[in-house]
């Protein structure tokens, strides 16, 4: 039944949508085939919202992948076009999480809240999508900066073709708000109308209120380095809603096993759209053996051939024994021995460092086709290890009580077994887990870098919240790369750029959004909760 739910509603949202390459937001706010609200089913336009939130491969391959992934150090890659690996420029990539999630999950979600919206028996899935809205304006704002929000989604409902740019700090006050009055909202003795339609917890409003309070705390931590006495009180506030108690709570949402609009993004890109291109990073790996982090192996498998797309004949799911995973370096290509950057050149290159006619590319590992390199692996909305570990740095900070320790050997222990909910079988043992914490023990004085180095762990293959909590932290310290044809001086990016066409369509409000920032809209610019220090 689930399946069909998602098929059934992809279909009919890619049908009534504006085409994702479509930059122009006069056209996404005024749908001329905008179909009527008494012919829609709005539960199934929820379900989209949570698909679409999920990720489809146009954006998960260009945002995802090919900028997050390696900006982040988690992946790596040689090809060209991967342009995260060396902060090079591509206004298509970087407007790819815009073009598709505008005409999408923003206009959707906006048109379910117009429906359901004072309506008795839907009061609770009114409030659930009020939630969701946050989930999906959140990503957006945290990609892009100060966004369209307010008048986004508007054009049918409002007649709002040219949607102003609100500014980043309205747009988390307001977030923070939303989240509130409908957690405070939910009714468990309300009627369900959601059930199947909502493929994260089935309308069940005890998780919801777990959430969304839940995603209080992510909001409110996110504005540590900006405004710490706000951040703070929402901190506060949301335990005091009640956070995810396990990983039962997780907010998953699961796949299909076919190449299809319900694969996993990510997974569609590594292993069928583009299954060669990247290696896990040499960063990330080298942090995992020097912490002898039994994770790794759920992580990484070293395959012989990882350029056959998966459903073909000869697909290698590989070698996934620890000791055999190699990290590749961030920042090298393959042009040969007439430049410094050619992979040869790396210290830890596997092959001949003289035979410039080949590269031993296959001897690095590429992410683990077991677990998160699948069609049909679940896609982590919100976890209860990411709660734990926010909690641990409001420990140290002083804002909750409890000890910093406690909430970070929860987190650790939750993001390990986490990896049984994708696939991974039996996962860490409770023996290697209290191994790895008695070997890496919380240490208050370096614990702003252990506790954020987890979440980065822990965020693998959720590749905006891991660039995000980066930006917003500092940690892990990375290596960054100076590449010839980097825009941004050898520093790893801090915000998506606009789609070039904003420029023009929508060019008052856009030109007012980038005279807010010192660089303009470059991927240099900080947004507000990234203010530098």
């Amino acid at each position: 039944m689930k399946k069909y739910i998602y098929r059934s509603t992809l279909g009919l949202v890619f049908a009534m949508a504006v085409s994702s390459c479509n930059k122009n937001l006069e056209s996404i706010n005024n749908d001329p085939n905008h179909i009527t609200s008494s012919s829609m089913d709005y539960n199934l336009l929820f379900t989209a919202v949570q698909a679409h939130t999920a990720g489809t491969d146009y954006e998960a391959w260009r945002n995802s992948m090919i900028y997050c992934s390696t900006m982040i150090q988690h992946l790596s890659s040689l090809q060209g076009y991967w342009n995260g690996d060396k902060y090079t420029y591509s206004g298509g990539y970087n407007s790819a999480y815009w073009d598709r999630q505008f005409p999408n999950a923003v206009t959707n979600v906006v048109e379910t809240l117009n429906n359901w919206k004072g309506k008795t028996t839907y009061a609770n899935a009114y409030n659930i999508t009020r939630i969701m809205k946050v989930v999906v304006f959140q990503r957006m704002t945290d990609l892009y900066g100060d966004v369209p929000y307010s008048e986004a989604g508007k054009g049918y409902s409002g007649g709002v073709t040219y949607p102003k740019y609100d500014k980043q700090q309205a747009i988390y006050m307001d977030m923070l708000n939303e989240l509130n009055e409908a957690a405070k909202a939910l009714d468990a003795n309300a009627t369900n109308t959601l059930k199947n339609a909502d493929v994260m917890y089935q309308g069940d409003v005890t998780k919801w209120k777990k959430f969304a309070y839940s995603q209080m705390l992510r909001l409110a931590m996110r504005m540590t380095k900006v405004d710490p006495a706000t951040a703070q009180t929402w901190v506060q506030t949301a335990v005091a809603g009640g956070l995810f108690t396990s990983n039962d709570d997780n907010g998953i949402i699961k796949h299909d096993a076919v190449t299809s609009t319900n694969s996993n993004g990510n997974g569609l890109t590594l292993v069928y759209n583009d299954p060669n291109a990247s290696r896990v990073s040499q960063s990330f790996i080298d942090r995992m053996k020097n912490t002898n982090d039994p994770r790794l192996i759920y992580y990484a498998t070293v395959c012989t051939n990882p350029g056959i797309a998966v459903g073909s004949s000869g697909y290698d799911y590989g070698d996934t024994t620890w000791a055999k995973q190699l990290g590749m370096p961030n920042g090298y290509d393959q042009q040969g021995a007439t430049t410094a950057t050619d992979l040869h050149y790396a210290a830890n290159y596997p092959g001949n460092k003289t035979d410039f006619t080949s590269y031993a590319i296959n001897s690095y590992s590429v992410v683990n086709r077991y677990t998160f390199a699948r069609l049909d692996a679940p896609s982590f909305i919100l976890t209860y290890a990411e709660n734990q570990l926010l909690l641990a740095e409001a420990a140290l900070r002083g804002w909750v009580s409890g000890n910093a320790a406690d909430y970070y050997n929860a987190g650790v222990t939750a993001a390990m077994n986490q990896l049984t909910q994708t696939g991974a079988g039996a996962g860490v043992s409770a023996a290697q887990i209290a191994a790895y914490l008695a070997a890496n023990p919380f240490n208050a004085a370096d614990g702003y870098n252990q506790i954020n180095t987890q979440y980065y762990i822990a965020t693998f293959m959720d590749e905006y919240e891991a660039w995000s909590n980066w930006r917003r932290s500092g940690y892990p310290v990375l290596q960054q790369v100076v590449y010839i044809g980097n825009v941004t001086n050898g520093t790893i990016p801090r915000r998506f750029t606009y789609p070039t066409s904003e420029a023009t369509i929508n060019a008052t409000n856009y030109n007012d959004a980038i005279s807010r920032y010192t660089d303009g809209d470059k991927m240099t610019s900080r947004m507000w909760w990234d203010a530098a220090q």
